[in-house]
Order: structure tokens, then sequence, then C-alpha cells
């Protein structure tokens, strides 16, 4: 392809997709007892279980926006390559990743005219921002321009359906999602909200069941009542906070009801961890609305 597309790491997308599309990755940081941590380092496979068992035990996470210095650095190495840059980025409602990420590449772009410079919100998290990536990416493998695929993510980002449970509603709490009687309520009461990301990008609580099983298969009714048809035909991405097990009985269960092969499974990387903590399990596909 004759552009480059760079996201940030806040897409949760695995190492085979990232070499795959040749993918660059601006990573977030979060910070554990005075310890700052890169959520994603090119070419190096973290051990994520081991922040998720750190969470388990009462660490509490700070995280930040990528090094707007480090943004700078590759976007000039992409132009002065000769290459445009198609930056793909973190929901605006959840962070200011995008906003940051999005005025560097303006004031680089600025000192090289003869280059294009385009970047799109997803108002998408975790795998829902990298299903939009992946689709970006194999656009560009089969020949689009870098306008096509921009216009595609724009057109297209309000029918990426996000899904998400968690196990423990004290994370929600910490990040202001629910109260702290509505948290307490629920773990005494084993209740677990269904979420999902709103037009906004913003992560919005829709219902509440009880039972863990019961909010896994709430997200399959979701997906029943609004992917596009044909489903079976479709890329579905799945992210979990540590709980593969979990992730796993969700595919099962999609493969068996609607026919998808394609199902790609990864973390939840920590930035996203860190406030909705480990057992989260979130569900991605196309709908006919969020």
């Amino acid at each position: 392809m004759d552009f480059q597309i760079v996201t940030d790491s806040s897409c949760n997308l695995p190492d085979p997709i990232v070499e795959r599309f040749d993918l660059k990755i601006l990573p977030l940081t979060f910070i554990a007892d005075g310890k700052q941590f890169t959520s994603y380092t090119d070419g190096k496979q973290s051990d994520l279980k081991q922040f998720y068992d750190m969470m388990r035990e009462g660490t509490v996470f700070t995280t930040s926006l990528p090094s707007s210095k480090d943004a700078e650095n590759l976007f000039r190495t992409t132009f002065e390559g000769g290459k445009d840059i198609l930056y793909i980025g973190f929901s605006s409602g959840l962070s200011g990743t995008y906003e940051a990420m999005s005025s560097v590449l303006d004031t680089v772009a600025a000192d090289y005219p003869e280059r294009k410079a385009l970047h799109v919100d997803t108002l998408a998290a975790s795998l829902g921002e990298g299903l939009l990536v992946y689709l970006a990416g194999a656009m560009a493998e089969s020949g689009a321009s870098i306008e096509e695929a921009c216009a595609w993510v724009e057109d297209n980002r309000l029918h990426m359906a996000h899904w998400f449970t968690v196990d423990d509603l004290m994370f929600l709490f910490r990040g202001g999602r629910v109260s702290r009687t509505s948290a307490w309520a629920g773990s005494i009461l084993n209740i677990k909200p269904v979420l999902h990301v709103d037009d906004d990008g913003l992560l919005i609580p829709v219902s509440k069941v009880r039972g863990r099983k019961k909010s896994i298969l709430a997200m399959l009714d979701h997906m029943r009542e609004t992917a596009i048809q044909p489903v079976s035909e479709q890329t579905v991405f799945i992210s979990h906070g540590d709980c593969i097990d979990d992730a796993e009985f969700l595919a099962g269960k999609i493969r068996e009801e609607f026919g998808v092969s394609d199902i790609v499974i990864n973390y939840v990387d920590p930035v996203i961890g860190a406030h909705s903590g480990p057992g989260t399990l979130a569900l991605f596909f196309l709908a006919d609305h969020r």
C-alpha cells in the first residue's frame, strides 16, 4: 500500500494482524506502584496475565496518553519515507488519545505539504476499534486508496457494535461508571451488567442480569437482533480480561448459531482493563446500529 495505517494500543489487535498490515502502533502507558509500563512494544509479547493478577491482588493502575514526541517522530519518519498517513484512533468519548495524536499529525503534516494526512475517530474501543482498523487494512491490502479507507471507517463506525460484560462492578465504580451502592449490591447479589459503546463513543450500561452465564448469553441476544446479514460471512472479534474460557464459550456459541468461522480472540490491554477489570468480556461485530 502507498499509505501507512497508524493506530494506538487501545485497538488490542494481536501481533499477526499488526504484522500482516504493517500497522504502526502508538502505545498508551499505565503506571502501578510508581513503575511505568508501555501497553504495546513492537515485536515484544507482553505477559498480560500478570497485570490482571496484579489487579486481582488490589494493585491500582493509572493510565496516560501516548507520547507526543514519539508520535511526532513516527509521523515524520513515515512522511520522509514517502508514505501518506491514515491515523485511526481510540474513541474521543473515552480518552484524549485521538484528539492529542490527530493534533500532532496535523502539525507535522504542515511541514510535508506533498503528503496526505488523514485521521478518523473510531468512537470505538478495544477490539471494536481494532476491527475497524482490521477492515481498513484489508481494504488497503486490496488496493483501496487512503481516502477510500478513511471514508469507509467514517461511514461504518456507528455500525460497529460493542457489547461488554464485567465480572466485578467495583472496577466500573472506580471509573465512575456505576455508583458505589450499585457496585456493592451487584457484588452481593451476583448482578452482572451488560454495557455497550454508544454513538458518542461512551461506555453505557444497558441492562443487568443475574449470573455470569446470563450476561454472556445476553451479548449473543444482541448479536442475534442487530448483526448485519449474512452473519456467517463476518469477521467477529472477542476481547477478554484474562477469562479465556468465557471467550471461547462465547465464540463456540457464535460458531454454532451463526456459522461464523472467522473469530479473533485477544486480551483487553491493561490501559482499558484498568477501568473494566479482570473478567471483562467484549463482543464486536457489524450491526445495523450500535
